[in-house]
């Protein structure tokens, strides 16, 4: 019996071995982790000559070879069980880290850390008030492209939940384009500030006066407009600088975040209808005369996620369990910890995307743009948590030198902010991932406003 199948047997799993290597590494990678996939080459490979050769091994060769393999899958799936054991004591580790998050909060607030989910909460405040939305970012619409328009903000007038990670849940009253201002600003006859940007200049997850653009108000005592949404990337940001930039700007702001920019650009220039603004000069989608029927469509869409939100929780102990059966069945876990004591060039690569060249065009015509609208165009590189927590290098010099080589003037909230705090994770909340906290949205403010008075 053993004779007559084991051979056969390790042969089909040893190609199937090589297969799936090849489906990962080349298209499910497009051959970007070849390094990481070559340890993988090479034991499918000994596999299948070992099969090969089996076939001249006499029976009881194969019974040894049988009762060693076993053992050592055997010990290999012991081992996952192990690290999932472990696994579940970090969750519990995380359970502490919330209530240390709470415990501080509690002692400098006096407030109790609001642990309920952001739709318990809108649901808990729309009984209160029927208007209250969420808000609709624009990068939503790049996976739907049959809207007739696609719009570059929120819902207009309306108070607006939005998130937490300092403890409290943000809420804004949006102006009448949906941003989050106060609406009297597009009213000014003359403004000092236009930024474009996204989350981080939204204002994600604290109130006004701590966003940016508020603390840039108070500083300056003169006007500002945030265009800025969670979720946009240069070509969005372009777009929404086209739309909504105004005559007597002085200064227009051009944030940039590293953590997630470049991956952005990516998605947004797949997209018919952004895409038409860097390929044309000419176009616009004139959203300011069709405020309404945004409102219209992003209440649809709200709508449409607190279903589709509400019907994924009645599936999600369904999913979570096969999900966590497949990554057992891969030994996923114990994969991992190997991979650590791997040559160094075996081990899997954090990607650093180097910037398209689509993103030089988009910034020289950006600056083209403010430039015709007689304003001073600036630069400001934004960095993100992995840089402090990882030491990641996010391709600050590439982006560095395109900025410097279009004569754009860089505003370098890395080397002017974070670089001389003792402790940069400070600047987020609880020194944890997320947005800036209220200290760190306050220092960014203040380094734009004195780099931009003293040049």
């Amino acid at each position: 019996m053993i004779k007559k199948y084991f051979s056969p047997v390790l042969l089909i799993i040893s190609l199937f071995l090589l297969v799936y290597t090849i489906y990962k590494s080349e298209i499910r990678w497009d051959g970007a982790n070849r390094d990481y996939y070559f340890i993988y080459y090479i034991l499918s490979s000994v596999f299948i000559f070992f099969s090969i050769i089996s076939f001249f091994f006499n029976e009881k060769v194969k019974i040894y070879f049988l009762i060693l393999t076993t053992s050592i899958i055997s010990s290999l799936y012991i081992f996952e069980v192990y690290l999932t054991y472990v696994e579940i004591n970090k969750k519990n580790i995380d359970d502490n880290k919330l209530k240390r998050k709470m415990l501080v909060y509690k002692q400098k607030s006096g407030n109790d850390y609001d642990t309920r989910s952001t739709i318990e909460v809108f649901e808990s405040l729309k009984a209160d008030d029927k208007k209250i939305v969420l808000p609709v970012h624009p990068s939503t619409y790049l996976s739907n492209e049959d809207v007739e328009i696609f719009p570059l903000s929120g819902i207009s007038n309306s108070k607006t939940l939005n998130c937490n990670e300092n403890g409290f849940y943000s809420i804004y009253q949006s102006d009448r384009f949906g941003f989050n201002n106060p609406d009297t600003e597009w009213d000014k006859e003359k403004l000092e500030y236009l930024l474009v940007g996204d989350s981080m200049l939204h204002g994600d997850c604290v109130n006004r006066p701590d966003d940016i653009t508020s603390v840039l108000r108070k500083l300056s005592g003169k006007s500002a407009i945030n265009l800025g949404y969670g979720g946009n990337g240069p070509l969005i940001e372009f777009a929404t600088l086209r739309e909504y930039l105004r005559p007597n700007v002085k200064n227009v702001l051009w944030l940039y975040y590293e953590d997630n920019d470049l991956k952005n650009i990516g998605w947004e220039l797949q997209s018919k209808i952004i895409s038409k603004y860097l390929k044309n000069d000419e176009f616009s989608q004139n959203l300011k005369s069709k405020q309404d029927y945004i409102n219209l469509i992003s209440i649809k869409k709200i709508e449409n996620a607190l279903k589709l939100k509400k019907n994924e929780n009645k599936e999600v102990k369904k999913k979570f369990y096969f999900s966590d059966l497949i990554l057992f069945i891969k030994i996923s876990k114990t994969r991992k910890v190997l991979n650590n004591y791997l040559p160094r060039k075996y081990k899997p690569k954090f990607i650093i995307p180097k910037p398209p060249n689509e993103f030089k065009e988009i910034l020289k015509k950006a600056k083209a743009l403010s430039v015709s609208n007689k304003s001073n165009f600036y630069f400001v590189y934004l960095p993100g948590y992995e840089r402090y927590k990882r030491k990641l290098n996010i391709s600050y010099v590439d982006i560095k030198n395109i900025v410097e080589e279009l004569n754009i003037p860089f505003i370098d909230i890395h080397e002017e902010v974070f670089n001389k705090e003792k402790t940069p994770l400070q600047l987020f909340p609880f020194e944890d991932r997320g947005h800036y906290n209220i200290a760190g949205y306050n220092k960014v403010a203040e380094e734009i406003y004195n780099f931009i008075l003293n040049n």
